[in-house]
């Protein structure tokens, strides 16, 4: 089964949702469902299994999120976890997290991720809620299997199961942990599975965990449409003149992101761009859990204004009004540089994306121009960093056909354990709804939780 759009943008209002979750959604100045939530909820809503693909930016997480809870609201059983959504990354599951909390604030439904790198008290908070059953459990599969070990994880229960990002936890090679934890789950249920891409092994996982399920499928191999991007040759030497360059040239961006294939390239980067008083931190798998989160924290509230980081951002994580990505080193895999890029520009803004391209970086680029069907116009570095390289095809003796060579391994993320820990009407906290986004929608390390 697949399902079809229509012209016109469908209200909130119109989906037949709960009142607790319209009031939640007026709160956060949401009215109108983008096309993934217009053509998933209804169908969620239903009772069907499904099968999503949409890219980084289209608002996934609500598409599944607002049906779920709705369903919950209406017929959780008390006391068991109710739904459980297992995603690639802790930072993903900080912001599926955030947009639950958000979302079911005006309801008395739980929540807790549960997710790895934290001290005792966190594996104890997460065991409780295992334990003692909380509506909705936000989890990496790593860390979910070592819980479910010690024998206090029920999931007999289960009405709701989601696989978010499935795409990316294959790559990380997470098939034998998600088929465990299937194993746990009771065949009678509904399952979603939403990605960004639809490669044969994603179908052959939609065939062993989903029952006759309904297909959501948007374009998801192109940047969004409100990114200006530019693409600039340097050699190696010439890429941190070009980034102060090009930052430079904008002293109306506030919000930053530089994306660099290596730890080593953002301890350079952020050391020379400091040095010329810009306003920038750098954030890898290399900083302490506190470190990280400190360091996102102040780059959300606009605190940093540049933020250099490897893959471990360009997937998941919703930062609103980024003005600017910059692609340090030209990502190694296609679909990344649609994540990357999909950092600006979310929720039909506007952005800006520029990628440097290196001698050495000419054969991953034209796989770019292959993937998304478009030939970028080649800038050449101003004069004063020298003469730039030429856009002249590459020896790719040795370099095969196939796909890309693997993502690099630093995708280790964190979480803001210091919140409550479960989302209770009436609660420690007295705010209404933030402005978590929910029209929102890392590279892998093996086994990562």
């Amino acid at each position: 089964m697949s399902v079809r759009i229509r012209d016109i943008s469908m209200k909130f209002s119109e989906l037949n949702l709960n009142e607790d979750l319209l009031e939640s959604l007026h709160y956060m100045s949401f009215e109108e469902a983008t096309p993934i939530q217009e053509q998933a909820i209804p169908v969620i809503l239903e009772g069907k299994d499904l099968i999503g693909c949409a890219q980084t930016g289209t608002g996934k997480t609500a598409a599944f999120v607002l049906p779920i809870l709705h369903k919950l609201i209406h017929g959780r059983k008390k006391g068991v976890i109710d739904s459980l959504i297992l995603c690639p990354t802790r930072e993903l599951a900080i912001q599926i997290e955030q947009q639950i909390m958000g979302l079911a604030y005006f309801s008395d439904l739980t929540s807790y991720a549960v997710y790895g790198g934290g001290t005792g008290p966190e594996w104890e908070a997460e065991r409780r809620a295992l334990s003692e059953g909380t509506d909705i459990i936000i989890a990496t599969p790593g860390r979910l299997l070592g819980h479910i070990r010690n024998g206090y994880v029920k999931l007999d229960q289960l009405q709701y199961l989601i696989l978010d990002e499935a795409d990316r936890m294959l790559d990380i090679g997470f098939y034998d942990d998600i088929k465990k934890i299937i194993g746990e789950c009771p065949p009678k249920r509904q399952s979603l599975m939403f990605s960004a891409t639809m490669a044969p092994k994603i179908r052959k996982l939609a065939k062993e965990i989903l029952q006759d399920p309904a297909e959501v499928n948007l374009a998801v191999s192109k940047p969004a449409e409100g990114v200006e991007q530019q693409v600039y040759m340097a050699h190696e030497e010439q890429k941190n003149g070009l980034a102060r360059h090009i930052i430079g040239q904008h002293p109306d961006f506030k919000s930053i992101i530089i994306f660099c294939s290596t730890k080593k390239k953002i301890q350079r980067l952020v050391g020379a761009l400091q040095r010329k008083g810009l306003n920038v931190e750098g954030i890898s798998s290399d900083y302490e859990q506190s470190e990280r989160e400190k360091i996102l924290l102040q780059f959300k509230a606009r605190k940093t204004r540049i933020l250099v980081a490897t893959d471990v951002l360009s997937r998941g994580i919703d930062i609103k009004d980024i003005d600017l990505v910059i692609n340090y080193d030209v990502p190694n895999d296609a679909e990344d540089y649609v994540h990357r890029v999909g950092r600006t520009a979310r929720a039909a803004a506007k952005g800006m994306a520029v990628t440097f391209v290196s001698s050495e970086e000419i054969y991953k680029f034209k796989r770019i121009e292959t993937f998304v069907d478009r030939v970028y116009e080649k800038l050449s570095a101003p004069e004063q960093l020298g003469e730039s390289p030429k856009w002249d095809e590459p020896n790719n003796k040795g370099r095969g056909h196939g796909r890309f060579n693997k993502r690099n391994a630093n995708s280790k993320g964190r979480n803001y354990k210091g919140k409550r820990p479960f989302n209770k009407k009436g609660g420690s906290s007295n705010s209404r709804p933030n402005g978590s986004n929910a029209n929102s929608g890392s590279s892998p390390k093996p086994k990562q939780d």
